[in-house]
This record gives structure tokens, C-alpha cells and sequence, in this order.
């Protein structure tokens, strides 16, 4: 792990924008990391949090997965990511459904549906409850247009660590009801929120530079500062480890003219790879 640490620092120290990152072996618990504990922006990390709290409301019985949610159109303005902006108003989806596109495409229309049938102080409560000390849920969504440099108190904020703790304790309850239920969920739920996660359609972070086929249990996040990805990979049907990536003060144009964003893809998935040939 000290060999793939040093690896991980410096193509990190190559760029010229911040990488917060935490990567954890589920093999024997050992954690490596840089600036883990810093908040940043979650960008759309924190839907995996949003997904785990509704599930919890389903376990509780204050919501039904088959529940039909309606796209409205007041929910497809000024939503940026997503496929349900271009839908017909008046379409009904079950509430599973807007938890799948919540994920599996990032969408937003889908991500005020859950929203709006959540309270934010417990969903905030929710977070720090499972141990995600440094997780503030504050916008529906976050307004379209927000500067390069916006602070921290325009959008939800996160950490590193955060995000790996969660896909954590999401896998341990994959398989133990006791762990599961630290969560507010069942085994089954978390085996379902893992599953969702891996139908994930954006593909351009930590899986892109793994084998075909490689079960990628993630989830993307865009925002004006920088690209981030949190996810489990497996070996099998085995998770091997975790890997919580965020990138920060990404400039819009690298010195050599490419897109920062792109850029920051890019390291995203040689660092999985590196940790994939590391831990095989």
C-alpha cells in the first residue's frame, strides 16, 4: 500500500489543481489517502447519500418503492444533467425508478422527485448518524450558472472519507442485517442500492480504464470546481476495494489547451487502474 500511495501522490502532484482521495482494500482494511478530510463540493456524490436515506424511509414504511411520481414541468427548469428535462410533462415513473435515474444518469428532475419527499434536517441528520461528520445537504439542486470559485454554502459539501465510509458500510450490510441496520436498511436494500449504483451510465471515471465487464459499483459528480467519482470495485462478484476521488480548482483549459475537466477524467482512471493492478 506504500508503493501504490507513493504511485497515487504523484500523479496527483503532476496536476495543477487540488485531488482529494481515499482509497480503501476491503481485503484487509488498510486505507491510503490525501486530504481525505478536506470539504469540498459533492457534486452529485451526494445522491448516493439521498438514495441510502430514501431507502431508509422505505424500510420504515413512510415511502413505497411502487409510489408514482409525476415529472412535472416546473421540475425541468434550469436542470442541466439528465434525460428527464426532455421528457413530456405529466409522465409517471414509480419512486424506484427516480432513484435509478437519480443514479444511474444523474438527473435532476429525478433528484428533486426524491427530495421532495425528504426532509433535509433528517437527511443531514441521517449523514451525521452513519458517521459522515463532514456531509451538508443544502439545495434541491444547485442553480445553473454558479462561478469557478463559488463557495462552499451555494451546493451540498463533502469529503473523501465521507463518501468511502458510506460504500463501506453499504457493503458490510450487503451481507450482515446488523451493519444494515446501523444504516436504517436491510441487506437486501443495500444490495440494491449497490446494484443501482452499478448500472451507473456515466463511465468516464474510475471504470474507465478498467477491464471490460469490471463491476463498478459508482457514482459520478460535475460541478464548476472540478469532476469527482466514489465507488466500489470488484474483482467478480467480490468488492475489492473503494476508491472516493475529488478534484478541485480544475481550470477550464489545461496549459496545453485540453479541457481541465477531461483532464481530471483522466487521472481518475489511471489512479483506479493503478490500484487495480496494485491489489489483484
Amino acid at each position: 500500500m506504500d508503493e501504490l500511495a507513493a504511485r497515487l501522490d504523484a500523479l496527483c502532484a503532476e496536476q495543477p489543481f487540488a485531488v482529494h482521495w481515499l482509497l480503501k482494500d476491503l481485503a484487509t482494511g488498510a486505507e491510503i489517502g490525501r486530504g481525505a478530510d478536506a470539504v469540498v463540493p459533492s457534486a452529485s456524490t451526494r445522491k448516493v447519500s439521498i438514495m441510502m436515506h430514501a431507502l431508509s424511509r422505505v424500510n420504515a414504511g413512510a415511502l413505497s418503492l411502487s409510489e408514482p411520481c409525476t415529472i412535472e414541468a416546473r421540475m425541468q427548469q434550469g436542470v442541466e444533467s439528465g434525460t428527464y428535462q426532455y421528457m413530456t410533462p405529466g409522465c409517471v415513473i414509480p419512486l424506484r425508478d427516480a432513484l435509478v435515474n437519480m443514479i444511474i444518469t444523474s438527473d435532476n428532475v429525478c433528484t428533486q422527485i426524491v427530495l421532495e419527499r425528504l426532509d433535509r434536517d433528517a437527511l443531514n441528520a441521517w449523514c451525521r448518524g452513519i458517521g459522515m461528520d463532514g456531509t451538508t445537504h443544502r439545495v434541491n439542486f444547485p442553480p445553473p450558472g454558479l462561478p469557478w470559485d463559488h463557495g462552499l454554502d451555494a451546493v451540498a459539501s463533502t469529503t473523501a472519507r465521507d463518501q468511502a465510509l458510506l460504500l463501506e458500510r453499504m457493503v458490510r450490510g450487503a451481507t450482515d442485517a446488523q451493519e444494515a441496520a446501523a444504516l436504517g436498511v436491510t441487506p437486501e436494500l443495500c444490495r440494491l442500492g449497490l446494484d443501482i449504483m452499478s448500472w451507473q451510465r456515466l463511465r468516464s471515471l474510475i471504470p474507465s480504464l478498467l477491464p471490460a465487464k469490471t463491476r463498478v459499483a459508482n457514482k459520478t459528480g460535475t460541478g464548476p470546481r472540478g469532476r469527482m467519482d466514489v465507488g466500489v470495485v470488484y474483482r467478480g462478484a467480490a468488492p475489492r476495494f473503494i476508491l472516493s476521488y475529488f478534484s478541485d480548482q480544475v481550470p477550464v483549459a489545461m496549459p496545453d489547451g485540453l479541457p481541465g475537466q477531461a483532464v481530471s477524467n483522466m487521472l481518475c482512471g489511471r489512479m483506479a487502474r493503478a490500484a487495480w493492478d496494485a491489489l489483484a
